[in-house]
């Protein structure tokens, strides 16, 4: 056993400068009012926060011409398909998606927006609020450049993290 500290950059889990303890405060403080919006709006919108955060992935596809299939939608939220089933048909009750066979495999169905062009519906689940917009357009191109990349590192590390060791 020795008491060598940790290498730099490992600081046995919490920041080694002020510097850093300020960006992940900040990014810790955007996450939790992101969330926060995400509930007031999926309360607006009589649905739970997963059913908000399935309804604009599945917009969010539509717009690019993705099918959307339960697996997508299980794997996107980390969810079982029992979960998966369930909030698919909380979202067909609503009247926010169908089910429709899959055009190049009949076995398959595939979540249909019903609403894509409503645009209450796209202003409630859509990344294009102004406010949001507005933030991100004040940055010069070089502070885009730099916020892009931070957050592709800080998405890989989360990814990264394994389940078993956590």
């Amino acid at each position: 056993m020795t008491d060598a500290p940790p290498p730099p950059g490992d600081a046995g889990g919490f920041p080694d400068s002020p510097g850093t303890h300020a960006v992940l405060n900040a990014l810790r403080a955007y996450r939790a009012a992101e969330a926060a919006m995400r509930r007031r709006k999926g309360v607006t919108m009589n649905m739970s926060e997963n059913d908000f955060l399935a309804l604009r992935f599945i917009l969010a596809n539509d717009q690019t011409g993705t099918v959307t299939n339960a697996k997508d939608i299980a794997h996107y939220l980390g969810i079982s398909t029992a979960s998966t089933s369930a909030l698919i048909g909380r979202l067909v009750r609503g009247g926010y998606v169908q089910r429709r066979a899959s055009r190049t495999d009949r076995r398959s169905v595939e979540i249909i927006p019903l609403k894509a062009d409503d645009p209450g519906i796209r202003d409630a689940v859509g990344d294009t609020h102004s406010q949001v917009i507005l933030a991100a357009e004040s940055l010069s191109p070089e502070e885009m450049q730099v916020v892009t990349r931070f957050l592709d590192r800080m998405r890989s590390a989360v990814d990264e993290i394994d389940d078993s060791k956590a």
